[in-house]
């Protein structure tokens, strides 16, 4: 046992004793009560309104608004120095490219062939009137029985490559894929007047065939002419309408047959 305790005694030495702990103790006391004095003295100042400006608080204080319909004081009015922005934005039908007036000319220009075309505004990318009249050329065909619309609008976009890179190489300037678009597709009204007539009587007769001859004429020429207005390609107006009438012949071949 003697050789127990020695060890007990030698294990660890420190000079740690019960008065220490009550002096740590005391000291654990006092910093609650520094603490404590600490929180009394916070519930003592004013609130946190206090750090707010006075400007809020007078103007929360003098609000007469009711819910949705505030009131604002002379101050408030005149810092509000922005105009209203919606009245200066352009028409809808404008940011999306349609002009009516553009397009009831570039119509009366395929009615009357022989009607000089303007080339600023044959020059733009209008597709509204084209896809019109290509629906309404498939409309009618669906009256007279032809369920045609796959092929009116695969010869269509095969057309347009195919002149967009004719006119590419025959024009200095070059020509954009919807010009090119556009004016083919405005060029189909006197095809649209054929396949009306189809469906009012049959085009398979000598009658049937001039008719489709001349609405082929028409068709070519108009857009021949407005190509050479648009590209400035004076003199070349037959080598132009000579591949339009061989598209358009297409059109007239589904609208006859």
């Amino acid at each position: 046992m003697s050789n127990f305790e020695q060890f007990h005694f030698d294990f660890y030495q420190s000079n740690y004793t019960i008065d220490d702990q009550e002096e740590g103790y005391n000291s654990y006391g006092s910093n609650e009560n520094v603490c404590g004095s600490r929180k009394s003295q916070m519930g003592e100042q004013p609130p946190a309104s206090g750090f707010a400006p006075s400007e809020m608080l007078l103007s929360s204080q003098s609000y007469t608004g009711q819910i949705l319909q505030p009131t604002y004081s002379p101050n408030t009015l005149s810092r509000l120095s922005y105009t209203d922005g919606f009245d200066e934005e352009p028409p809808l039908l404008e940011e999306l490219g349609i002009n009516f007036e553009h397009i009831w000319q570039k119509t009366l220009t395929v009615l009357n062939p022989m009607k000089p075309a303007d080339g600023s505004i044959m020059n733009e990318t209008d597709l509204t009137g084209p896809m019109v009249f290509c629906l309404a050329l498939g409309a009618t065909l669906l009256l007279a029985g032809k369920v045609h619309f796959s092929y009116v609008y695969g010869l269509s976009a095969i057309g347009c490559l195919a002149m967009h890179a004719l006119l590419n190489l025959m024009s200095v300037p070059g020509v954009s894929h919807g010009c090119v678009a556009s004016v083919l597709g405005y060029c189909l009204l006197p095809m649209v007047i054929l396949s009306s007539s189809a469906v009012v009587f049959s085009l398979q007769g000598i009658l049937g065939t001039l008719l489709a001859l001349l609405i082929i004429g028409w068709c070519s020429l108009s857009a021949s002419k407005i190509f050479t207005s648009a590209l400035a390609m004076e003199g070349q107006q037959l080598l132009i309408a000579y591949p339009c009438a061989l598209l358009y012949g297409l059109f007239a071949l589904l609208t006859v047959f």
